[in-house]
C-alpha cells in the first residue's frame, strides 16, 4: 500500500498546474485533513515545493532533483524491472545491498539506487567515483534461468542496454561505443562502468545482481586526477544538465528489452548490437589476464560465449574470458 505521501502526491500531480483543496484531498484518501496537512509537509521536507492558498487548496510547482520511487514510477514503463524500488540517501554500495535483499527472496528487476556511494565498486575491484545528487548509481536483482556459464553474457547484453540509453539522451548517438566487457563510451571517454556479481547452486545461476553508474550531471573538473583525462559525464558532453529521472527510466526501459531478449533467444541474437558498438574491432590491444598473462593482438570480435575474440601477433585465435583490456598504441 502506498504511503500517505506518496498518495498526496499522486493526487497534486494528476491535478497539473492546478490545485487540490485539503477538502477535496481529504475525501479522496479518506483520512482527516490533519493528515493531509503532515503529508504534505513531509513532502515539502523531502524536497517537493508545495503552494499553498488560503481557500484554493494545494498545487505542486517543482519535484525537487531525487531518484525517489515515486518520482520515477510516475514515468516507467517496465513490466518487472524496477517496479519494487529501494531507495537510499547514501549507501556504501549498492551491489552490497541488492546483494542481501537477492539472499533474502527478493524478486527479479528489485531495484536499488543510492544518491551516494561511500564505497562504491567497479570491475577488477576498482572503485567507482561516487558523488551525491549528480549522476546514477542502481543494482538491480536478476533472476534468469541460465548456467553459470552464461552468465556472462549478461554484463555484455546489459552493456548494450545501458548504451542505447546515452545514445538515446545525447545529440550524436554514434559517439557512444562499448569496450570489452563493461565500459560504455563517449566520444571515447568512459561514462559508465558495469558490474554484474551472482549466486549459484551447482551450475545453475541462483540470481545475478547488475550494477550501473552512469556519470549524468557530474563536472569533469572534479573526477579524480586518475579519471579526468579518461572519463565524462552526459552533461559535460552535451552541455546542459541532465534530467536524472528520465534517463533512469530510459535506462530501465532499455535494460528489460534486452534482457528480456537475452532470457528468451541467448546473446547470439544480441551479438551483432553489441559488436555494432564496438570499436576495438580491428585495433590492436593488449590484454592482462586474471591469471596475470599478457596477450597481445588485434581484435576480431566476440564470440557467442561473449568471450573477446584476438588474432594473436603471432598468429593464430585466442579467446579472452576476463582481463583488463587497453588499445595499444599505433607505433606500439
Amino acid at each position: 500500500m502506498k504511503s500517505g505521501p506518496a498518495r498526496v502526491l499522486e493526487s497534486l500531480r494528476r491535478a497539473g498546474e492546478g490545485t487540490c483543496s485539503g477538502a477535496d484531498l481529504s475525501s479522496q484518501l479518506n483520512v482527516s485533513r490533519t493528515a493531509i496537512w503532515k503529508n504534505v509537509e513531509a513532502l515539502r521536507a523531502l524536497g517537493y515545493k508545495i503552494e499553498a492558498a488560503a481557500g484554493d487548496g494545494y498545487c505542486l510547482t517543482e519535484a525537487p532533483d531525487r531518484l525517489y520511487p515515486e518520482e520515477i514510477h510516475a514515468r516507467l514503463e517496465t513490466r518487472w524491472l524496477g517496479r519494487r524500488l529501494e531507495w537510499f540517501e547514501t549507501t556504501d554500495s549498492t551491489n552490497r545491498v541488492a546483494q542481501d535483499l537477492a539472499r533474502s527472496g527478493a524478486a527479479h528487476g528489485t531495484a536499488v539506487i543510492a544518491e551516494e556511494q561511500t564505497a562504491g565498486r567497479g570491475r577488477l575491484g576498482r572503485s567507482f567515483f561516487s558523488p551525491p545528487h549528480l549522476n546514477l548509481y542502481t543494482s538491480i536483482v536478476l533472476r534468469p534461468q541460465i548456467t553459470t556459464a552464461e552468465a556472462p553474457t549478461w554484463i555484455l547484453a546489459a552493456a548494450i542496454g545501458v548504451a542505447e540509453a546515452i545514445a538515446d539522451s545525447v545529440p550524436d548517438p554514434d559517439q557512444v561505443e562499448l569496450k570489452w566487457p563493461n565500459d560504455v563510451l563517449l566520444n571515447g571517454l568512459k561514462t559508465s562502468g558495469i558490474l554484474v556479481e551472482l549466486g549459484a547452486e551447482a551450475t545453475r545461476v541462483s540470481y545475478l545482481v547488475l550494477g550501473i553508474g552512469v556519470n549524468l550531471n557530474v563536472d569533469r573538473d572534479s573526477f579524480p586526477d586518475e579519471f579526468r583525462s579518461l572519463a565524462t559525464s552526459l552533461s559535460s558532453h552535451c552541455g546542459e544538465r541532465i534530467d536524472r529521472v528520465a534517463f533512469t527510466c530510459r535506462l530501465y526501459n532499455a535494460l528489460e528489452r534486452v534482457l528480456d531478449r537475452c532470457q528468451s533467444a541467448g546473446f547470439e541474437s544480441l551479438r551483432p548490437a553489441y559488436e555494432a558498438r564496438l570499436r576495438m574491432t580491428g585495433h590492436r590491444v593488449r590484454v592482462m589476464e586474471l591469471a596475470g598473462n599478457e596477450i597481445e593482438g588485434t581484435v576480431i570480435g566476440i564470440a557467442q560465449d561473449g568471450t573477446l575474440r584476438i588474432e594473436k601477433d603471432g598468429g593464430g585465435e585466442t579467446r579472452v574470458i576476463a582481463g583488463d583490456v587497453t588499445i595499444a598504441k599505433e607505433n606500439a
